[in-house]
């Protein structure tokens, strides 16, 4: 736990698909397809990459000129790289932007996070790809982050840290036979008295019992009386329904 981090220094599939980064097994198929990938960075690349901003979740509308005008706020850029479709050349909605100067990265990275772009709420962070080590992109069932609560849901990055973990204390439970042989073990004077109180329990109640019956008081003639009663009371109900 000391050398515990919200953010990963390494990137781990398995890992990232956890939610405070403790997972043993794969809980989805795209953390199995990315930890059987073997993914080497596009070679075709240039610039530094300790001085790249990566901007994702742009309005698909939104041009070079428009990230530009944006981001030179914060600095001055280098080269701006905004990355398209090589069949329809339209924009699939992130880009790569290099400064000249480490404080304007940084100012871009700590202001820029969040800022709305015709009308897209952008997420900003630096460039993974050449600077952590193992990373695997999203297509292949890694990366971080993800707006779906559904979907993908990778953390140790910016937009979803890791959770730290919860370490509960060893506690002894005496209930499954832990603990001193004093409170394990029941005495047999104390089970004694449990079978004495049951016994007396029975015995009262026993003797309860015959106080609540009511005994018959009438005599024999009475009785004959009252069944005749009753006898001629269900005739009378029955000629009456029909």
């Amino acid at each position: 736990m000391n050398d515990w981090a919200p953010i990963a220094k390494e990137y781990d599939p398995l890992k990232a698909g956890s939610i405070d980064g403790t997972d043993e097994e794969p809980h989805d198929r795209a953390i199995w397809r990315a930890m059987l990938a073997r993914y080497v960075p596009n070679k075709g690349v240039t610039g530094d990459p300790h001085l790249t901003l990566f901007v994702a979740r742009l309005n698909l509308q939104t041009t070079e000129e428009k990230l530009k005008e944006v981001f030179s706020r914060y600095g001055d850029i280098r080269k701006l790289r905004l990355v398209r479709d090589l069949v329809t050349g339209f924009s699939k909605g992130y880009a790569f932007i290099e400064y000249k100067e480490e404080r304007a990265l940084l100012k871009a990275h700590r202001d820029a996070n969040r800022l709305v772009i015709d009308q897209h709420e952008i997420f900003v962070d630096f460039e993974l790809e050449r600077t952590l080590k193992g990373w695997i992109p999203r297509r292949l069932g890694g990366g971080f982050g993800g707006k779906k609560e559904s979907g993908q849901l990778r953390f140790g990055g910016r937009d979803r840290p890791f959770r730290k973990p919860i370490n509960l204390p060893n506690m002894k439970s005496d209930f499954y036979g832990e603990g001193s042989a004093e409170k394990r073990n029941w005495s047999r004077e104390g089970t004694r008295d449990w079978r004495a109180r049951d016994r007396d329990h029975e015995r009262s109640r026993d003797k309860r019992w015959p106080e609540r019956e009511r005994p018959w008081t009438g005599s024999e003639s009475e009785r004959e009386r009252d069944s005749k009663e009753e006898r001629s009371r269900g005739r009378e109900r029955k000629d009456r329904d029909r």
